[in-house]
């Protein structure tokens, strides 16, 4: 059941760096991340899985030294897209078209041609700030994945995204670091978070219902 993984989640604090998480489930939280909600459709963000021993080290020195990264088996950065332009929804609609297999109607070309003039006369950091909402979306469904998998994970904020977008060659591809997702297994020992109950606010202060 969704709510006894969910509660068998927790931010892992240590991660054992002996275990490296299967090809397949790490296949399935990204499956499942391609599945994720966005306006629109347009999915403004790419994901990338680092693996590099080097690489993940320099990310860990740009996280406030923060072990889950280098010893989770696989380090997802999710990067959003730095702006909207008419070159990327172009290039939704072009995909749209080779999955479709046919023609896409005149209603739904004319949709996208108005997010055009919705979001190109936008500032960059308006646009921007929209992608790492949807980004944000994607993320959580892959927290959620992760746990249906069995697989720990430790969502990440704290970490300096610049450094991060050179560490990667981000910037030069349009897009921004926004938060990181290491994946692996949780160590046997040395995790103080590792046993606590969760602790979340109750359900009637939380939850509003207007009937």
């Amino acid at each position: 059941m969704l709510i006894d993984k969910l509660n068998w989640r927790y931010a892992t604090k240590k991660m054992d760096a002996a275990r490296t998480v299967p090809q397949d489930k790490v296949d399935a939280i990204l499956k499942a991340v391609q599945l994720a909600p966005t306006s629109y459709g347009l999915q403004p963000f790419e994901v990338i899985v680092v693996t590099n021993p080097e690489i993940k080290a320099q990310i860990r020195a740009a996280a406030w030294d923060q072990a889950q990264v280098t010893d989770g088996s696989h380090l997802l950065v999710f990067a959003a897209w730095d702006n909207y332009t008419a070159e990327r929804i172009d290039a939704f609609v072009a995909d749209l078209l080779r999955q479709q297999g046919d023609a896409l109607p005149e209603a739904v070309k004319g949709y996208y041609n108005n997010l055009k003039d919705m979001f190109l006369p936008r500032d960059p950091e308006v646009n921007f700030q929209h992608t790492a909402r949807q980004a944000y979306i994607a993320f959580g469904i892959g927290v959620t994945a992760a746990a249906f998998e069995g697989v720990d994970a430790t969502p990440m904020e704290g970490f300096d995204p610049v450094k991060v977008d050179e560490i990667l060659g981000l910037r030069e591809r349009g897009l921004r670091a926004v938060t990181l997702l290491p994946l692996g297994y949780r160590a046997a020992e040395g995790d103080w978070l590792a046993g606590k109950k969760k602790v979340r606010r109750p359900i009637e202060s939380l939850v509003r219902q207007v009937a």
